[in-house]
């Protein structure tokens, strides 16, 4: 007997697989974030940031599609949330470390080393560079807001 957690990966497999399947097939262009089998937030319900204040783990039971990536929650009622208003919850910077976009570079985040300012999601690489992040936090943030622009124009 397969564990909830097997059970839970197997379910957004097969709903991610799905979901690649026919948005590949039906002549569309596949974009480098949706070709990924990586979740957004490397799986992480990105509603719960707001409503408990803490990481908490998605599952595969709960999916759901913004700007080209799959989102899981720990919850129907977390994932109906983020469905109403995507850009609310979804993290700045397409979820890349606050702290490398406000230094011009796109670096990996940890899902556990966050910040809501503002009603914004920011994620950091680790504990030691969000300090650094944290101690200039505004000017930061404004510095990472206009290099991704430059970072993400076509």
């Amino acid at each position: 007997m397969l564990s909830k957690v097997a059970k839970s990966f197997f379910i957004f497999i097969a709903v991610f697989s799905f979901y690649s399947c026919a948005h590949n097939g039906a002549g569309g262009s596949s974009s480098p974030i949706s070709s990924q089998a990586t979740p957004a937030i490397s799986g992480y319900d990105a509603v719960s940031y707001f409503t408990a204040g803490k990481a908490v783990r998605g599952s595969g039971m709960h999916t759901a599609q913004y700007k080209g990536a799959t989102y899981m929650f720990s919850s129907e009622g977390n994932k109906k949330l983020f469905e109403s208003n995507p850009a609310k919850y979804s993290p700045e910077f397409d979820g890349y470390c606050a702290f490398g976009a406000a230094m011009g570079k796109k670096f990996y985040s940890d899902p556990n080393v966050f910040a809501v300012v503002d009603d914004k999601l920011y994620l950091n690489l680790n504990k030691d560079i969000q300090s650094k992040w944290n101690k200039e936090r505004s000017s930061m943030i404004t510095k990472g807001h206009a290099n991704w622009k430059k970072m993400t124009v076509n």
